[in-house]
């Protein structure tokens, strides 16, 4: 999460949708940047509205806008397999080894998949009670972003390449993306609003 204080602006930090690269490119401008541990990092907008807003609100005397980037919904889910297989050696409870992205993604697609591999659904990180973040922009459009905060910032921005998980087969047979991407169903809606 970075917070810039002149401009009223608050980022959230959305797992596996560029957050690390906009953290290193942004956080000199920012008034307060939270990248550790990973609970401060990735607050989501129930927390967000919860602790944060009212305490920036009262300090500032003023309302904040929130923005925050959405990735196409089983895009996100391929980024977050080949993020796993890569930390899997950091992971002893969460073995990847032997998973294909079908299994992963049959996974998710379970009752208690997300909850199960440990993973908060993009609408439920970019919603609270009804309300999403203000201005959510498509990661797959990163450049809009770009133009809106070089706009709110006032200031030229290049984002580094950075947290790239490693190349791997993240196929889905007809079917199995249709499961996927019924279980998927509120992400996908609320993407195609943005």
């Amino acid at each position: 999460m970075l917070i810039f204080w002149e401009p009223r602006l608050v980022f959230l930090a959305t797992p596996k949708a560029g957050s690390t690269a906009i953290e290193a490119a942004l956080e000199p401008l920012a008034a307060v940047a939270m990248q550790r541990p990973a609970a401060l990092k990735h607050v989501d907008k129930a927390t967000l509205d919860a602790h944060v807003l009212p305490w920036l609100e009262s300090a500032a005397g003023s309302t904040f806008t929130t923005v925050a980037l959405m990735r196409e919904p089983v895009e996100w889910l391929r980024s977050w397999y080949r993020f796993k297989l890569r930390d899997d050696h950091e992971d002893p409870e969460h073995r990847m080894e032997g998973v294909s992205f079908a299994q992963f993604a049959h996974d998710y697609a379970s009752p208690d998949g997300p909850q199960h591999l440990n993973l908060v659904p993009q609408h439920r990180f970019l919603s609270s009670q009804g309300r999403t973040v203000d201005r959510i922009f498509r990661y797959e459009e990163m450049q809009n972003f770009v133009d809106f905060l070089e706009d709110q910032l006032d200031c030229a921005i290049s984002l580094p390449r950075l947290n790239v998980p490693p190349t791997v087969d993240v196929d889905l047979a007809g079917p199995d993306e249709q499961a996927l991407r019924q279980a998927m169903a509120a992400d996908i809606a609320l993407y195609e609003t943005i």
